[in-house]
């Protein structure tokens, strides 16, 4: 026997996909500005264009657009991407982990670095190229002796030198522009820390100097400011929880700003650190999955076109 049930009408149904949110094909004569709008209106690409908007928004509205980076995005070739954006008044403040050093200071001193770790930890020589400890270290202490923060001491070293490649240096550009670069450090974690010339209380006195230089900016994002988190897996989403408690702590109710991640695996502390724990009712926050070497370029000509 055929049992009776209650149907209705599609047309009348709540329905989440539109045909007016459907992608459009692109035709080479036409601009990136149109290929950008032919995406669908749907998920990731849909908060894609939400993104791009807030940070063409917050550089309109002078409010602090800060990249906090892995250092993995170096070693994939994007500093000149990067130092496009920040020319541009596009990144306004960077944030980087104590690798981000390293691997920005051997690109400006000799044009290559990514030294190959399983080869070199065999013979017990990963880490151990002597230029790297020593300017790195020697600029720390000397950062300390100077009150300055750890990003500005080795910002200031990169771009008063005379290596070949200070113009690839993310460094030397902040340093050339006076965008505030922080560099966030974990003692032990970076191949410099294995070296005599490693001072442990120079290196905690510039990073926590920079850590209240953070905390300064990341006050400012209220009222529309972003904060975009790219490979960093730990050390800045970690950072990034405690700047944004301690202001609040301070008074400043941060709560109308916009946050992202991108990288190629989800992780735990970006997405509770960056996202679900911060931005609240009012703000926004984005995960975006994909390589650096694809989706920052990406995002780049779309926060250009």
């Amino acid at each position: 026997m055929p049992v009776k049930i209650k149907t209705y009408s599609i047309k009348e149904r709540l329905s989440k996909v539109k045909v007016d949110q459907f992608g459009s094909p692109f035709s080479p004569e036409n601009s990136f500005n149109f290929f950008v709008h032919s995406w669908p209106d749907i998920l990731a690409a849909k908060q894609f264009k939400e993104l791009v908007e807030s940070i063409k928004q917050a550089s309109f509205s002078q409010k602090p657009i800060i990249l906090g980076m892995g250092a993995h995005v170096i070693k994939v070739g994007l500093n000149p991407i990067i130092i496009d954006l920040m020319e541009r008044g596009l990144i306004t403040a960077l944030a980087l982990n104590g690798a981000g050093i390293i691997h920005d200071f051997e690109i400006a001193y000799c044009g290559q670095t990514s030294e190959d770790v399983a080869t070199q930890i065999e013979t017990g020589s990963f880490g151990m190229a002597w230029e790297t400890a020593e300017f790195l270290n020697q600029a720390i202490k000397k950062g300390a002796e100077k009150d300055q923060g750890l990003g500005e001491a080795v910002a200031e070293m990169i771009a008063t030198s005379d290596f070949p490649y200070k113009n690839c240096s993310l460094l030397a550009t902040a340093f050339r522009l006076k965008v505030p670069a922080t560099v966030h450090v974990a003692i032990g974690t970076d191949v410099i820390h294995m070296h005599p010339q490693a001072s442990g209380e120079a290196i905690g006195k510039t990073s926590l100097r920079d850590f209240y230089l953070f905390c300064s900016l990341v006050e400012k994002l209220e009222g529309g400011g972003v904060y975009l988190n790219v490979g960093s897996a730990v050390i800045l989403p970690e950072v990034f929880l405690k700047a944004v408690s301690y202001v609040r702590n301070r008074g400043s109710k941060l709560e109308n700003l916009t946050t992202a991640v991108f990288d190629f695996f989800r992780h735990y502390r970006p997405e509770q650190n960056v996202i679900k724990r911060i931005v609240g009712e009012k703000g926004k926050g984005y995960y975006f999955l994909g390589h650096h070497e694809i989706m920052i370029p990406l995002l780049a000509a779309c926060l250009k076109s």
